[in-house]
Parts: structure tokens; C-alpha cells; sequence
């Protein structure tokens, strides 16, 4: 295999719930989800039977015929509140990359500019490399696409400088994930609501790492009460499986309709394969039926609040933020731990615990929504031991 990812000397071999295995036999427990994919946790239940009854009916066919379960899988999107199109695909980078293409196409050739803000992290295909707001992610790969901007995040005033006549889009995470869970004011995504309305250009909310119901809502802009043009989902909605969906708005979406555009103006082979599909809508049938939307809310907020008393009494944290089950901790510049992220996340995997980074000086948690309230008991004493045990 290729050795861009930096991968730990472990190979897991099963996993079930909130506990993973590897060959050795020790068990790790999980509070990261494999970058929030498994929202559900390993093995549930629900999906491995879903999956199974899907494998040994019908796998694919392509998509110039419906399937059952891509069909079930967009209404049970729209029952939870985006009333629009999906357009199935491989990942949350794929999406962005269709919604990027939708926008343009929208724009009619006048308007193709994309505004998108600094921290962001929207995947690693080219056009959603260009909006994302990290240098080092687009290191090597010059000469770059044009037509992307990139403005503070969370700051009204310097988006509104930056549109133009131009411009087709804003694109934002309604938190920040690799930015370090960084979590806008409360007005801040009506806020863009507004412009986009006022000038008659798209808003395109990024849910790759929010959507699902992590946060407490089946999506997070559901939090600012707004409705967004285009969403993009990945990670969760797949539960592990590749799977991505763009939503667009009716209006929207009919720059993708064939007859429109005279040809297929995007598409992918595997996009919404069946098994994935009925995985994701099953996924979303198990949350409501069980209330992991009130759960993870609450959860979260006493998470947030444990680790806001440890910080407090022992200096090591200097914030804890977030909603739901996403959930950032930055580290103190004064504790030994500051800009060490990356160590202690390692020290965390030594001890049988799996969390997660961002940038060099936030904490990520973001547990599977099944996770019981002993393994979060677990999990919070092993990570503040080892944080008082210091660098």
C-alpha cells in the first residue's frame, strides 16, 4: 500500500459497538469513530442485517435504473429536513466536488467564484482542495484552479467584502472540524443566509463532519433555523461504507437534469451503490427510533462540562467546545501539553483509547452515538490521566 497516511503499527481484526480488536487480542476503546464515520458504532445490529439482506438481493446496477434503497434513502434525507434533491456519490470530498460543479453550472458562465473561509477542510479532490482553507493541503499540487477565495471564519463583515458579481457560492461547515471544532456565533450562518439572498448567490453548507445527528439535530444548520441551497454529507451517512450526497434545492438541482444541460453533466460509476444506501437509510431509521438525537445532545453537554471542570482545576485545557457528540478540547499554552496534540492522542492509542486531532494543539472526540455512559466515564479518566501524567 501507498504510505501517505501515517499509519500506527496495529491492524485491527473486529469491531463491535464501542470496542475494537486487534490481532493481538487487546481491545481499544473507540471515542473517535474512524473520523466520525461510525456514527452507529461497529457491527450494529441493525445495519449488519441491513446490509446482509441487501448483499444477497442486489448489489448494483448503475444509475440509469432506480434502486429501492437510493430511493428510500433520499426521502428519509428529506424527512429530516432537507426538502431537495441528493445526488449519490463516494465520499463527503466527492460531494463538495458535485456541489462546486452545481454551483458553476447554476452561475450560468457570469457568476463561478466559490467563498470559502480560512481552517476549512472541505476533502482532497481538486476543486474541494482549493476551497479548503489550509495551505498545507494543496503543498505540491500547483498550478491551482481559480476562482476560490478564502475569508476568516465566523466573520460576517469580510465575507461581504468579498463577494462580487462573480461570485456563486459560499461554502462553510456550520463547526469547523480540522479547523480545530470551531463553533460560529449563533447568528453567524443566518447571517450568510442573508447575503447569499441578497445577492442572489448560492449557500452550500458542508456537513461531512456534522451531519447525521452528531451534533444533536440531524444537520447543524438545523440549530440556526436556516435552509441552505446545497448540503453535502459523507462520513456518517455511510456508517463505514463509501458513500457521499449532495442535496441541492429543486431550483438547484436542475442544472444536473440531462435534458437540461444536453448530456450528463456529472455522474459517477458506484455513486449510491445498494448496499451503502440501505445501510444509510437504516442508519437514520435507528437513531429516531431509539432518540440518539436528545441522547447525544445531552451527552455531549456533559462531556463539554466534565472536561471544563478538569481544565478548570488543573490548567492543562483552555477550552472546551462543540455541540452534541463533536467535541473539540484545546490544550493550554501553559500546560505541558500545549502544541503536542498529535502525543497525546498516541499516548491515548498506548493506553487502549482511540481519539482524535486537529492542528497541533486541539483534542477531538467524537464518539459513536451508541457509546453507554460507563465508556464515556472510561474513556474521559484515561485521556485526564494521561494529560495530569504530562509530556
Amino acid at each position: 500500500m501507498t504510505r501517505n497516511y501515517p499509519r500506527y503499527a496495529i491492524t485491527m481484526v473486529e469491531g463491535r459497538g464501542c470496542v475494537l480488536t486487534d490481532t493481538a487480542g487487546r481491545k481499544y476503546l473507540d471515542l473517535f469513530s474512524g473520523f466520525g464515520a461510525g456514527i452507529l458504532g461497529h457491527c450494529h445490529d441493525d445495519l449488519v442485517a441491513a446490509a446482509t439482506k441487501q448483499i444477497n438481493k442486489l448489489w448494483h446496477v448503475g444509475n440509469l435504473l432506480h434502486t429501492e434503497p437510493q430511493t428510500r434513502l433520499a426521502e428519509e434525507i428529506s424527512a429530516k429536513g432537507f426538502k431537495g434533491r441528493s445526488f449519490f456519490c463516494h465520499s463527503g470530498s466527492d460531494a463538495n466536488e458535485a456541489a462546486f460543479k452545481l454551483a458553476r453550472l447554476y452561475g450560468q458562465g457570469r457568476r463561478y467564484k466559490i467563498i470559502a473561509t480560512l481552517g476549512s477542510f472541505h476533502g482532497r479532490g481538486f476543486a474541494a482542495m482549493m476551497a479548503t482553507g489550509q495551505d498545507k493541503v494543496r503543498t505540491g499540487f500547483a498550478p491551482f484552479l481559480e476562482g476560490f477565495e478564502h475569508v476568516p471564519y465566523n466573520d460576517i463583515k469580510a465575507v461581504a467584502r468579498a463577494i462580487d458579481d462573480q461570485t456563486a457560492a459560499i461554502i462553510v461547515e456550520p463547526i469547523q472540524g480540522e479547523g480545530g471544532v470551531n463553533v460560529p456565533d449563533a447568528d453567524y450562518l443566518s447571517e450568510l443566509r442573508r447575503l447569499c439572498d441578497e445577492q442572489e448567490i448560492l449557500l452550500i453548507v458542508d456537513e461531512v463532519w456534522t451531519g447525521c445527528g452528531r451534533t444533536g439535530r440531524w444537520f447543524a444548520y438545523q440549530e440556526s433555523g436556516i435552509e441552505p441551497d446545497i448540503m453535502t454529507l459523507g462520513k456518517a451517512v455511510g456508517c463505514g461504507l463509501a458513500l457521499g450526497v449532495m442535496c441541492a434545492h429543486p431550483r438547484v438541482a436542475d442544472q444536473f437534469d440531462s435534458s437540461v444541460y444536453g448530456g450528463v453533466p456529472h455522474a459517477t460509476t458506484l455513486g449510491g451503490n445498494c448496499i451503502a444506501t440501505a445501510v444509510a437509510a437504516r442508519m437514520f431509521e435507528v437513531i429516531e427510533r431509539d432518540g440518539l438525537l436528545k441522547r447525544a445532545a445531552t451527552l455531549g453537554e456533559s462531556i463539554m462540562t466534565r472536561l471544563r471542570e478538569f481544565g478548570d482545576k488543573t490548567g492543562l485545557i483552555k477550552q472546551v467546545r462543540g455541540r452534541g457528540l463533536f467535541i473539540g478540547v484545546e490544550l493550554a499554552s501553559e500546560g505541558a501539553w500545549f502544541d503536542k496534540a498529535a502525543d497525546v492522542v498516541n499516548r491515548c492509542l498506548e493506553s487502549g483509547l482511540l481519539i482524535g486531532s486537529a492542528q497541533t494543539h486541539v483534542l477531538r472526540l467524537a464518539p459513536p452515538m451508541i457509546v453507554t455512559d460507563e465508556q464515556v466515564d472510561q474513556g474521559l479518566t484515561q485521556l485526564e490521566q494521561i494529560l495530569q501524567g504530562g509530556a
